[in-house]
């Protein structure tokens, strides 16, 4: 029985597309594309995958500790955006805080333009959506009117039932347009709220590479005076 239901509605479903004519093709090419951009968006921003638990005061850990090599800075660039963010700021550890933090803001800009991959493209489907259906609409109307000129008004249920095929269009467009503008909205604030937490995640990286290191100097010229190395005799 439920086979059954499932069978008609997708029937229903192609003899909708099938009515809507040929303006129905780019509105169903925009859908697909749509969804393949949704679902890689899902996967791909995944919090886990974005930022991994407890990376930042691992990596923060590393570097008080010194435990930094070559294999641990691609391991860790290789990972997530905001181990390649972290590891962008390690490779330059030695330098100075402006030279590091200016580091960081090049690679946040690449890391950023990856995470909103595609989106312009969502957006772009979400503007001409509704455009699309209204540009079906207008032709299945045009082809409507050009039919009761060439053979007289006929019957007025039948006009009626191809003005409700010409606005199968128009509903189509919006039935894409809406969630895409929806879920193009909502990637866009996932992406900035990530930005805010790696922003955080940067600058403890950053204050750890040069506040400690700057307050550990003048501690290390005490002991020094304090306790002088002796002297060959």
């Amino acid at each position: 029985m439920r086979a059954f239901g499932l069978n008609a509605t997708v029937t229903n479903v192609l003899d909708i597309l099938i009515a809507g004519g040929w303006g129905m093709v780019p509105i169903v090419v925009c859908s697909l594309v749509a969804l393949a951009i949704v679902l890689e968006r899902f996967w791909t921003l995944r919090r886990k995958a974005v930022l991994p638990p407890g990376l930042g005061d691992e990596v923060r850990q590393w570097a008080r500790g010194g435990t930094l090599d070559p294999e641990h800075l691609e391991a860790l660039e290789d990972g997530s955006p905001l181990g390649e963010l972290l590891a962008a700021a390690l490779r330059v550890r030695g330098q100075g805080r402006e030279l590091i933090k200016e580091r960081i803001e090049d690679t946040g800009r690449h890391v950023v333009h990856r995470m909103e991959r595609y989106l312009s493209s969502l957006g772009t489907i979400a503007l001409i959506g509704p455009l699309l259906g209204l540009f079906g609409t207008v032709i299945g109307l045009i082809r409507m009117f050009m039919e009761v000129m060439a053979g007289g008004i006929g019957d007025p249920a039948r006009m009626a039932g191809g003005i409700g095929e010409a606005l199968i269009c128009t509903a189509s467009g919006l039935t894409i347009a809406i969630p895409a503008y929806i879920l193009h909205r909502y990637f866009h604030s996932r992406v900035a709220g990530y930005c805010v937490d790696m922003e955080k995640q940067a600058t403890a990286l950053l204050d750890d590479l040069t506040l400690n290191v700057a307050a550990a100097a003048p501690r290390a010229r005490r002991a020094v005076v304090a306790h002088p190395a002796p002297t060959a005799g």
